[in-house]
């Protein structure tokens, strides 16, 4: 099975982005006809600023211009996490045991797709929820989307 593009880019940027001292959060390729927007949102301990963001993008940039892995012209924007903050990775929900997380499933389980509460566990196969004082396992490979809840 062949990458799709998000996930060539995420395999390119992200060890430039460790180099950096910065984690990579999520990414995002948005494609048009005739242009895109990769949204590439970082973190390190203590947050990012500005000036993270500016060196993040300038970098990431030159390494696109050199390996020009995207088929179309596209806009660069780096921005760090905010409130909302995608949870992407088994490391990502480990910090974030004891948050209020929003997980949306790729296929519904009994009618249900959607779940909003509190991460209480993370295990080699996936996540532990509580949801209106019910234990709810979610599997990795189930999840579609996740991120904090306010």
């Amino acid at each position: 099975m062949t990458a799709t593009l998000r996930e060539r880019l995420i395999a390119l940027i992200e060890p430039l982005l460790n180099q950096l001292g910065y984690e990579l959060v999520e990414l995002e390729h948005v494609a048009g006809r005739n242009h895109a927007t990769v949204r590439v949102f970082i973190d390190q301990p203590g947050g990012v600023g500005i000036d993270d963001c500016e060196r993040a993008s300038h970098e990431v940039s030159a390494l696109l211009d050199v390996e020009d892995p995207i088929p179309t012209s596209y806009t660069l924007e780096v921005s760090s996490p905010g409130f909302n903050r995608v949870l992407r990775t088994r490391a990502h929900f480990e910090r974030f045991v004891g948050s209020r997380v929003f997980v949306e499933l790729k296929e519904p389980r009994d009618g249900r797709r959607r779940y909003t509460g509190m991460l209480t566990g993370v295990e080699d196969a996936g996540i532990e929820l509580e949801v209106d004082r019910q234990r709810v396992n979610v599997p990795f490979v189930e999840i579609g989307k996740a991120r904090l809840a306010s």
